[in-house]
């Protein structure tokens, strides 16, 4: 299990545990006055002094060793505030990188079509060096729960089948992420002695592919921040802090200051693309709502990655630039499968609302996956007659005008007539705190493109019945 996170043992040996937990800590954690101590500690930090980290190693890689130079070696960057709009999700780099070859090594190749639903690995024991962190109790590991992937009984489910198997997230991809995760936590906590650092998102969702960018959540308190002035002057902080003291390990850190403001930044060991925000909790909860989705029946998996392969080849599935994000596509493959004639998928939220709910606290909601038995449909559809009900769905049956898509109730609703969903062009309901995942297709041009995708690739699918039709699977698997 992770070490020094929600998701495994505590952080210290047993002989330094203590019974009480982060998330039980007064609400007032951090006032504006410790906001300020927590400056004063940026500037007065003597990272000479504190217990040195331990290097990220993979396989027989050279460690990378961490600079303590108050320089900042980074490029100049552009004005975050002319280069990203604010409602939209921040724009991915694309840099070309090579992964070391010993990771690459490591990747398990597929042998029969069966996989397991991850027990979060296990990693050496690494103990916290912030002493006065307190510790979460220990959580018992995530027992496996063992899939069979479906058969494929015509070419165009086997080429999905093909696709999914190559271009999933392995088990090393995920190790990499947690490594960084789990380093970077502890120089955080320099600044904020009793924060937590969270992995969320497709990197723990079960939907990521090994090209997927990593996203952290800075908690910092149990209760909301104000996203455009304390999560702002947080990220500052950390900004600084990994510009000046972690350049080497760390590259082209940007503070961007959206509607939930983040720090992006590369790290140099994993050249993974890092999202971190501060307190947006609603994403730790849905992680842990999508993974349970992702594991309850084995035909979801394959045909999300299938379909954000789809949407990205067509340039709709960027929010930045006015279109769909990842997050609002795999919703939309959720509510088709839950409003087939046969549902394939129920209302998780309906069926266990005590697994679900928003009153469950942060350090719980991973118990969730394991509360859930597998779900037994009768609908028999094959992956390749599922995509194409999926294009058809939003090409020609889903009410765009006047309809919601909602998880949560398992249908497509009304919308609501408030200004959340007023003169929207798609909405998708998030299945915690109620608000518009899709808010970023704010154009007629882009929404409509988006429709005429739907449109055309299902027309072209139905009559080929093969998927380089809509999507050339070389270019898809040469990206993974």
């Amino acid at each position: 299990m992770f070490p020094n996170s929600i998701l495994g043992r505590p952080p210290f040996t047993p002989t330094h545990q203590q019974h009480n937990n982060f998330f039980a800590l007064s609400p007032t954690l951090y006032s504006h006055q410790q906001l300020i101590d927590a400056q004063f500690n940026f500037q007065n930090v003597d990272l000479s002094r504190a217990v040195s980290l331990q290097p990220l190693t993979y396989g027989t890689v050279s460690p990378i060793q961490t600079s303590t130079s108050p320089l900042f070696r980074g490029r100049k960057r552009i004005s975050d505030e002319k280069a990203f709009p604010l409602d939209g999700k921040r724009q991915r780099f694309h840099s070309p990188h090579q992964e070391p070859t010993i990771i690459n090594q490591l990747v398990p190749l597929s042998g029969d079509r069966r996989y397991s639903m991850p027990p979060l690995f296990h990693t050496h024991y690494i103990p916290d060096i912030v002493r006065c962190v307190p510790p979460l109790r220990e959580i018992p590991l995530l027992e496996p729960r063992e899939i069979t992937l479906p058969e494929a009984k015509d070419k165009l489910s086997q080429q999905i089948l093909e696709l999914f198997e190559t271009c999933q997230q392995q088990a090393s991809d995920l190790k990499k992420k947690e490594l960084c995760r789990a380093q970077l936590q502890r120089e955080i906590q320099l600044l904020f002695p009793q924060s937590r650092l969270f992995l969320v998102g497709s990197s723990l969702n079960g939907f990521g592919a090994r090209s997927s960018d990593g996203d952290l959540c800075l908690v910092v308190k149990e209760e909301p921040v104000n996203q455009k002035t304390e999560a702002r002057h947080i990220l500052t902080l950390v900004h600084k802090h990994f510009c000046t003291r972690l350049s080497g390990y760390i590259e082209r850190p940007q503070l961007i200051r959206a509607k939930v403001p983040i720090v992006k930044f590369r790290d140099k060991v994993s050249c993974v693309e890092f999202d971190l925000n501060v307190n947006n909790t609603v994403g730790i909860r849905n992680t842990f709502l999508l993974r349970t989705y992702a594991y309850l029946e084995n035909r979801v998996r394959p045909l999300v990655l299938v379909i954000k392969k789809w949407a990205s080849h067509h340039d709709i599935n960027d929010a930045s630039r006015g279109t769909l994000s990842s997050y609002s596509l795999v919703l939309m493959v959720l509510h088709y499968l839950q409003t087939l004639p046969e549902p394939i998928l129920p209302s998780l939220q309906k069926i266990y609302p005590e697994s679900f709910s928003t009153s469950v606290q942060l350090h719980l909601v991973h118990h969730a996956p394991c509360n859930v038995p597998p779900y037994l449909s009768k609908n028999e559809s094959s992956l390749g007659d599922l995509l194409l009900g999926f294009l058809k769905y939003y090409a020609t049956e889903f009410d765009w005008n006047t309809q919601m898509i909602s998880v949560r109730e398992a249908k497509a609703i009304p919308r609501p007539d408030d200004m959340e969903w007023r003169n929207k062009y798609i909405c998708v309901e998030e299945p915690f705190d109620g608000t518009n995942t899709a808010r970023a297709v704010h154009e007629k041009q882009k929404f409509d493109m988006i429709k005429d995708q739907f449109l055309k690739s299902w027309q072209r699918l139905k009559n080929k019945r093969d998927l380089n039709s809509v999507l050339p699977l070389r270019a898809a698997t040469l990206k993974r």
